[in-house]
């Protein structure tokens, strides 16, 4: 599946529930699923600044896809960055960047979080772009 189709995915899944609380139940079933990352990323460097909570995320280049590895000691925040990784992992760098985050509008997410897992969100959107920058400068050289 590319972004698209992934993200077409996401949005069905979570409009398929009329009401929040099952979608935070989705949101956090969805960070129970994401893979466990390897616990030599789980260090400082790695933490997205601007989180709650620990937030982990780290990144590595697949010939011309990023691989995104995350994690978190919180379930909401497993599940929003286990949402993006969801997203954005298996995509070129120039897909990520231009890619819109709209989806999350689509799916009420940026509505219903508080503000400090709003701005988590926002820092976490921020790193995968500036892996997604910083991989596409070492494509390009």
């Amino acid at each position: 599946m590319n972004i698209e189709q992934r993200t077409q995915k996401l949005i069905s899944d979570f409009t398929a529930h009329q009401n929040w609380e099952d979608r935070y139940k989705t949101l956090i079933d969805l960070g129970k699923t994401l893979p466990a990352m390897p616990e030599e990323y789980k260090v400082e460097d790695n933490k997205v600044k601007g989180c709650q909570s620990q937030v982990w995320l780290f990144a590595s280049l697949d010939h011309d896809k990023i691989l995104f590895y995350a994690d978190s000691d919180a379930a909401i925040a497993k599940g929003i960055v286990a949402l993006l990784v969801e997203v954005y992992s298996k995509s070129t760098p120039t897909e990520i960047l231009s890619f819109s985050d709209a989806f999350l509008d689509e799916i009420g997410l940026k509505q219903h979080l508080s503000m400090s897992r709003a701005n988590g969100l926002a820092s976490m959107l921020k790193q995968i772009k500036l892996y997604a920058l910083a991989f596409q400068a070492k494509l390009n050289q």
